[in-house]
């Protein structure tokens, strides 16, 4: 068990706290100003997921520099990301904070690219992240960043910034799943 392989661990730890904070009313009180008002939980929630967030580059940074890549790395890695994304949207979905239809898109796209690496694996060959799906992953963490706080600050210039991000991050999803498919249709087996 490596540091990187720790860091992983602890993003994939953090999960079930986020999901604490923002699904379970402890009653931290609320911060108002003017028209907008925010609880501690998801104040709390937030800080959390930008650090579980980060530590997704740090720990491959960190396997990469000191060439410590391990297989069981290579498996947690995309598993805590992904366990990160999905239930910080479920938790938004029942806070009624995302319509339902983006966290499932968001979350099928997954599914699927995870499947299509696992068919690479299979046949001895490594997906690299592409372009899009680097682009994906920062506009989704910048989607669930702004709806964890409630569209703070644009919510005072008018801007609905979470909305226009949360459809921004349904398309670009999209795009980049398709993507991936579409650059290794090879890999798919059209007949058994």
């Amino acid at each position: 068990m490596n540091l990187a392989n720790k860091i992983t661990l602890a993003r994939i730890f953090l999960v079930p706290i986020i999901m604490f904070l923002l699904l379970i009313n402890v009653n931290l009180s609320e911060l108002s100003f003017q028209d907008f008002s925010i609880t501690w939980n998801q104040i709390l929630a937030t800080l959390i997921f930008i650090v579980a967030a980060a530590t997704d580059g740090l720990d491959g940074y960190i396997a990469r520099k000191n060439k410590i890549v391990t297989n069981l790395g290579k498996l947690l890695d995309p598993l805590a990301d992904k366990l990160l994304v999905a239930a910080v949207l479920i938790s938004l979905v029942e806070m009624d904070k995302v319509d339902a239809w983006i966290a499932i898109v968001i979350i099928s796209r997954e599914f699927a690219v995870t499947g299509l690496r696992q068919i690479a694996l299979l046949e001895g060959a490594v997906l690299a992240a592409s372009t899009w799906g680097k682009w994906k992953t920062a506009v989704q963490i910048t989607m669930i960043i702004a709806l964890l706080l409630n569209n703070f600050p644009f919510t005072f210039i008018d801007i609905p910034f979470d909305q226009i991000s949360s459809w921004a991050a349904a398309l670009i999803t999209v795009y980049s799943g398709i993507d991936y498919f579409v650059k290794n249709k090879n890999l798919i087996p059209l007949t058994e």
